[in-house]
C-alpha cells in the first residue's frame, strides 16, 4: 500500500508542465515504459527518469520491474490529498457562487 504524500507534495509534482504531461501520459495507458514515455516527448530519458522519480515520491505513479524494463502506472488514489483539499474548499466555492447568483438576480431581473 502506498503512503499518502501531503497536499503540497503532489500540488508541487503537479505543477511542473512537463511532469504533469507525463503524468497524464502514463494515467491514459495501463502500463507505459520510460523509453515509451520519452518516444515524441522531446525530452530526454534522464529527465523523464527524474520526473518519474518525483511523481512516485508523490504517491501518484507506481513502478513493477519485469526483466530489464520497468512499468509505470498511474495510481489515482495518489491524488486523494488533491482531491481532499479542493473539496474542504468546495463548501466555499458553493456559497459564494449562490451568493454571486443572488446578486446577479437583484441587479438585472
Amino acid at each position: 500500500m502506498l503512503e499518502v504524500a501531503s497536499v503540497s507534495t503532489v500540488m508541487r509534482a503537479l505543477a511542473d508542465p512537463t511532469r504533469r504531461a507525463v503524468f497524464e501520459r502514463i494515467s491514459a495507458c495501463e502500463e507505459i515504459t520510460v523509453a515509451e514515455l520519452t518516444r515524441g516527448s522531446g525530452v530526454t530519458q534522464g529527465a523523464i527518469s527524474q520526473h518519474l522519480k518525483s511523481l512516485k515520491q508523490a504517491g501518484l505513479v507506481a513502478e513493477r520491474p519485469e526483466g530489464r524494463n520497468v512499468f509505470y502506472r498511474a495510481e489515482p488514489e495518489g491524488l486523494a490529498p488533491l482531491v481532499n483539499w479542493i473539496g474542504d474548499y468546495g463548501a466555499f466555492w458553493h456559497e459564494r457562487f449562490a451568493t454571486l447568483r443572488t446578486l446577479l438576480k437583484e441587479i438585472d431581473p
